[in-house]
């Protein structure tokens, strides 16, 4: 079965969303987003981004687990479980993003 083969739950369009900023029409203000408020955009977006593909992965798992493929169910769940570090290192980085003195 193929990447293709699954429901995919969540929009995946790497060619719009990576390498360039884009805007949004927001009522509350014009001013350009700072470095700190695109980074914590771009941090959070990942985390949801990661959490949906380890989601994913436990699904599979459970599949490839209930179709006699123990040894790739353990792989996915490691997968899973590597990607929810790094959830973890973006919510840590999150933290330590300093605020724009200016905002």
């Amino acid at each position: 079965m193929s990447h293709h083969d699954h429901d995919h739950h969540h929009d995946h369009d790497h060619a719009h969303r990576h390498g360039h900023d884009h805007h949004h029409g927001h009522a509350h203000s014009h001013a350009p987003l700072s470095f700190s408020e695109k980074l914590i955009k771009l941090l959070d977006h990942w985390i949801q981004h990661n959490d949906h593909h380890a989601e994913d992965y436990r699904k599979w798992a459970q599949d490839a687990r209930e179709n006699d493929q123990a040894a790739v169910a353990d792989l996915l769940e490691t997968a899973a479980e590597l990607t929810n570090t790094i959830s973890d290192r973006f919510r840590e980085a999150g933290g330590k993003v300093h605020s724009d003195p200016e905002v």
